[in-house]
């Protein structure tokens, strides 16, 4: 496999290097208080020993995934969703776009951009979607060293095939970033022949009215040709956002104190949440690439190219939603209307409004303003129904 050393600060770890950063993780304390807590009972010698003997055959990223992260995720499914699906009809059907030279899509390598609900999950779930849909390979994914809080973690997700995202740099610091991530990112498509999963924007959209920013298609231009990317919008909708209240409580604490900024220890709690709360259904639906389309774009102004591309990415990305009960729900009532009731029961209904009052119960803030955060939860679970419904109309 051709590599280079330009890229050692942020990419995943090579095959050549999983048995010293699996020792590492080993000898780490604070990840040996982790385990810990999911065998009390066990010895450390012996919980390292049945770890040792579960990593013999390990010999790269991808097969760390598959022994490890592929049933720890599934156990997340089982237990903590109604259901995670991959409708995928758009890419097996669609690989007669220019870079194609191979016959099969199977075979093709995809650039992933999508909106964002988990910090953790969103990438996961794919993982094991692509395995279960017959992909040969998984994707690497951007993660923000803002989340790389201990050593132990950064070997973790290093193992993972996760490459780094520089976070808090300097206007000059953040342009050398961008341009070595791009670079990183089209040297694991074209050469490593790597999928790649990234958010459609920097950050979760707390309101989830997903949009596009320009600036990640800029950035992943200034490595090479878009084209080369095979870039796919990617819709992720899940049914139940189990952060949905943390993400309310912090539009609160921005509102009444505009410097408010979360603490590290704030986004693992997120992390935490996110992974084992509930989802409810969650389905994942990509798009035809983007190299269908995006020559009809070529002959615009610069200034207006990479927009245009976001808004097509959107329009896609809104089409994709599945939308649930709850959505048109929150819809009607924000609107103080009953105009989507053929979507939901009374049944549907009540319990999403048991559902919201349980998740603002968890908010603890001192001066909780409860309409304020009642409004923003609402707010969450209306835009996909009211970006949906506005692109099914067009």
């Amino acid at each position: 496999m051709i590599t280079t050393k330009e890229f050692d600060e942020i990419r995943p770890y090579e095959p050549e290097e999983m048995q010293q950063a699996f020792n590492d993780l080993l000898n780490d304390r604070q990840f040996s208080l982790v385990m810990k807590g999911f065998a009390p009972w066990l010895p450390k010698s012996v919980r390292n020993g049945l770890l040792r003997l579960a990593f013999i055959g390990v010999k790269t990223p991808l097969d760390f995934q598959k022994r490890f992260m592929k049933p720890v995720v599934k156990h997340i499914i089982r237990k903590h969703t109604d259901g995670c699906s991959f409708e995928d009809t758009a890419l097996k059907s669609n690989h007669n776009y220019p870079l194609s030279t191979i016959h099969s899509p199977l075979d093709e390598r995809f650039t992933f951009v999508s909106n964002h609900r988990d910090i953790v999950l969103d990438s996961a779930f794919l993982d094991v979607l692509l395995f279960d849909s017959g992909y040969p390979t998984t994707v690497e994914i951007g993660i923000g060293d803002n989340l790389l809080i201990y050593p132990w973690i950064k070997h973790l997700v290093r193992m993972n095939k996760a490459f780094t995202v520089r976070r808090g740099l300097s206007l000059r610091e953040t342009l050398a970033s961008s341009q070595l991530m791009s670079r990183y990112i089209h040297f694991a498509v074209t050469q490593k022949k790597e999928n790649i999963w990234i958010a459609q924007r920097e950050g979760r959209a707390k309101d989830s009215n997903d949009r596009t920013q320009d600036a990640v298609l800029k950035m992943l231009a200034m490595g090479g040709d878009l084209k080369e990317l095979n870039i796919v919008p990617l819709t992720i909708s899940y049914e139940y956002d189990p952060c949905d209240y943390l993400k309310a409580q912090e539009f609160q604490q921005k509102r009444d104190n505009p410097a408010f900024k979360k603490s590290r220890q704030d986004d693992l709690d997120n992390m935490k949440t996110g992974i084992f709360g509930y989802k409810g259904r969650v389905i994942y639906r990509p798009a035809a690439p983007i190299n269908t389309w995006i020559d009809e774009l070529k002959d615009l102004p610069k200034a207006e190219y990479f927009k245009a591309i976001a808004e097509r990415m959107d329009h896609e990305i809104h089409r994709g939603y599945e939308l649930y009960p709850c959505n048109y729900i929150a819809l009607d009532e924000l609107n103080g209307r009953a105009e989507h009731t053929a979507h939901y029961t009374e049944a549907d209904k009540q319990h999403f409004e048991a559902y919201l009052e349980a998740q603002l119960a968890k908010i603890t803030l001192p001066n909780k303003d409860e309409a304020f955060l009642r409004e923003r939860m609402l707010t969450m679970y209306a835009n996909p129904a009211i970006n949906k419904l506005r692109v099914d109309s067009l």
